[in-house]
């Protein structure tokens, strides 16, 4: 009996479960503000320099892999992380754990909660915009220490930070990598091969290539069905199915996107579409639960609730796809030695893309004030000094914010 007892706190204790990875995900869910490069920085802090999953090569080359993919890359990256973690059910865990929390507080806003009134409200909604640019300053700098050695990859990532800045558009962020890979085939093939956590999923190849083949067979087949079959929901699941299938660069790009897809055909009003955007700016997480807000309050059924759970998947599967079907050939790929040349390109090109973000839209968008710089640089010291958890920093800078704003 004892020694059964002992294997059922054993196996609940399993760091792999699905459990113990949608814990560690909603914690995640919860205090990622800031936009997929902050979330990126949360992920970093979490996963790799506190819980050791991976190492810094091994996480930088899955955040290159989901750069170059379309679709949502800061919930790519958790995806990828839950399946190499704990399989299929790994990656479950880690998208609903991530999902989950702004999206259920997008349902709950699309049902009228008056969220975040008044001055202290305000505040602290600014608060979280100031922890972002602490979380981003702290993975810039972690990053660039380990993925910038030298002069040829500090000025790969300073050349990927003035192209990101100088073209402040997806293509942008694209041509960055695309280039900095080029660099590295040139600048850094001299170095030897580094060894790398392995980063293979329990995916089989042949599956690898069946999701490839439904994310294009429904990326084709839906708006023909959506044309031939009556009702709403097969409507649905092609637009935001598309919507998701289609975007480079992040959530942001996703807007004019959905606005084409859902006001036009008179599903939302313009009004009501821009307020439930602005709620979205607000929540942690990834910004593509703002497909949760509106299947809410679309006229046509389904709605509400249901309305919710269609278009939340709908939007966030073909990126999915995308992960399943390419991570059973990239560990193979990355550990080739002409790969991993064009990789630490890639990878300084990725710091610098993070330096460019951290100026705008995060520091542009927080710093407004010698308090605003305050606090980010408090909470900057918290992170990288006193090795704080990320959800002290936001209830530290927040609240703050939020004092400031009284006053």
């Amino acid at each position: 009996m004892e020694e059964t007892t002992s294997s059922r706190i054993a196996a609940g204790a399993d760091e792999r479960s699905f459990l113990s990875i949608l814990l560690v995900f909603l914690k995640l869910g919860v205090t990622s503000f800031g936009g997929p490069i902050a979330h990126l920085g949360y992920f970093r802090d979490e996963l790799v320099t506190r819980r050791k999953w991976l190492d810094e090569r091994a996480y930088a080359d899955l955040v290159a892999l989901c750069q170059f993919l379309p679709g949502p890359a800061s919930s790519q990256v958790g995806f990828a992380l839950g399946l190499t973690r704990g399989g299929f059910a790994g990656g479950a865990a880690a998208w609903l754990g991530f999902t989950l929390p702004s999206a259920l507080v997008l349902v709950l806003f699309a049902y009228g909660a008056d969220l975040f009134a008044g001055t202290a409200g305000a505040g602290i909604l600014h608060g979280l915009k100031i922890v972002a640019v602490a979380v981003v300053a702290q993975a810039v700098w972690g990053m660039a220490r380990t993925l910038c050695p030298d002069r040829q990859r500090a000025s790969i990532a300073l050349a990927a930070t003035l192209i990101v800045l100088g073209l402040s558009t997806a293509f942008g962020q694209i041509a960055a990598i695309l280039l900095g890979g080029l660099a590295g085939l040139w600048l850094c093939r001299a170095d030897p091969v580094m060894p790398s956590d392995h980063l293979s999923a329990p995916i089989p190849r042949s599956v690898g290539a069946m999701a490839l083949a439904l994310f294009f067979l429904l990326l084709g087949m839906l708006p023909i069905a959506a044309a031939l079959l009556p009702g709403q929901s097969v409507a649905l699941l092609d637009s935001f199915y598309r919507s998701g299938a289609l975007v480079f660069g992040g959530g942001h790009v996703v807007l004019p996107l959905l606005q084409a897809e859902v006001v036009p055909p008179g599903w939302i009003g313009e009004d009501a579409f821009l307020a439930g955007y602005g709620a979205a700016q607000a929540v942690p997480g990834p910004l593509f639960t703002f497909a949760a807000y509106l299947g809410t309050v679309m006229g046509p059924a389904p709605n509400g609730v249901a309305g919710a759970a269609l278009c939340l998947v709908a939007i966030f599967l073909p990126g999915l796809l995308l992960v399943v079907g390419a991570l059973p050939f990239w560990d193979a790929f990355r550990r080739r030695s002409t790969a991993q040349a064009a990789l630490r390109g890639v990878n300084a090109a990725v710091v610098g893309l993070l330096g460019a973000a951290l100026y705008d839209p995060v520091w542009t968008s927080a710093i407004r004030s010698p308090g605003d710089f305050g606090l980010a640089l408090t909470g900057f010291v918290l992170l990288t000094v006193w090795k704080a958890p990320s959800w002290l920093v936001v209830v530290v800078v927040a609240g703050g914010a939020a004092v400031l704003a009284l006053f």
